[in-house]
């Protein structure tokens, strides 16, 4: 019997849509929260990026405020300030990622092996505590060991022959700040590498105890290669933000204390401070710009070197 050469007609896009709604409209609906969170928290405030291309007033707002095209960028790297905050936040930032990640690995790994599941369960609710506490607490506490009078560790090092003023002193903060970042959130950045390493097939670690692999050799051959997708993705994750201090973390710690700006100031307290000091609206609009479009190119570039290592780990 002869086929007939007739094709179904494809269903127009409104019929597609009506069916996929009909379907799925219930999940979609569970989305609507989100996506109005983002519409009006992140994609509405993008049309005051205007004000970077005007000399802003508040006087005149917005639509009243003269612009002045790009002459905000022009004195922005004309002061040579944006190149050393962006400098101190991308050197901030990798060494936060860098040092966090592998704390947070190295816990991971750490808990896994434990046998004693109560022993595990203080362990880890004590890791992870300190992310719950904010950065101003965590200023006061660690006033108590480095002022220079009172502090139980600056007393110390002057009592052993090396007095350190550590509030005039920039060169070691970057060092400070990163074992805060790793005491506050290795712990909390644990927990996603933890369920990585709990999704394993025991028969892969039960076949290796047969070929005789030691306690390292199933670390550093089956559960390190099974976590680098996962080490990927989160390190994507964090340097989508590499070119955004920590301002709460920065400015709870530091605060205006101008003797660590050096090596402390980045982006995100510079644009604060011509805000709060300057009242230079205009400048602050573009040196939020500058930041988010280093963050686009940069986010996209280490997307791409990710997609050629692990393309499953990419984000886009």
């Amino acid at each position: 019997m002869p086929q007939s050469n007739t094709a179904v007609p494809k269903p127009i896009p409104k019929q597609r849509f009506l069916r996929e709604m009909k379907q799925n409209g219930f999940l979609y609906l569970l989305t609507l929260p989100g996506i109005l969170f983002f519409f009006v928290f992140s994609y509405v405030p993008m049309g005051g990026l205007v004000i970077a291309f005007q000399d802003y007033s508040m006087r005149y707002g917005i639509f009243g405020s003269r612009f002045n095209g790009v002459d905000n960028f022009k004195f922005l790297f004309q002061t040579g300030d944006i190149w050393r905050v962006t400098g101190n936040t991308l050197f901030l930032n990798i060494l936060f990622i860098l040092f966090t990640t592998l704390m947070s690995v190295f816990l991971a790994v750490l808990f896994s092996e434990v046998r004693s599941r109560g022993f595990k369960r203080i362990t880890q609710s004590i890791s992870i505590l300190p992310n719950f506490v904010s950065w101003t607490v965590i200023a006061l506490f660690l006033d108590a060991f480095i002022d220079p009078t009172t502090g139980m560790l600056a007393k110390w090092l002057a009592r052993m022959g090396y007095p350190v003023d550590f509030y005039a002193n920039a060169a070691v903060w970057p060092t400070l700040l990163v074992f805060l970042r790793i005491w506050q959130g290795a712990g909390y950045g644990a927990i996603v590498y933890i369920a990585t390493i709990v999704g394993i097939d025991p028969q892969i670690y039960e076949a290796a105890d047969i070929d005789g692999a030691t306690r390292l050799q199933k670390i550093f051959r089956i559960t390190i290669p099974i976590l680098k997708p996962t080490i990927i993705l989160m390190t994507l994750f964090g340097v989508g933000r590499i070119f955004y201090g920590d301002f709460g973390m920065i400015y709870a710690l530091v605060g205006d204390n101008s003797l660590l700006f050096k090596t402390t100031d980045v982006i995100d307290t510079y644009v604060y401070r011509m805000m709060r000091m300057l009242r230079n609206y205009g400048m602050s609009a573009a040196t939020g710009m500058f930041q988010s479009v280093l963050g686009f190119l940069f986010i996209m570039v280490v997307n791409w070197l990710a997609r050629k290592l692990e393309p499953d780990s990419a984000l886009f």
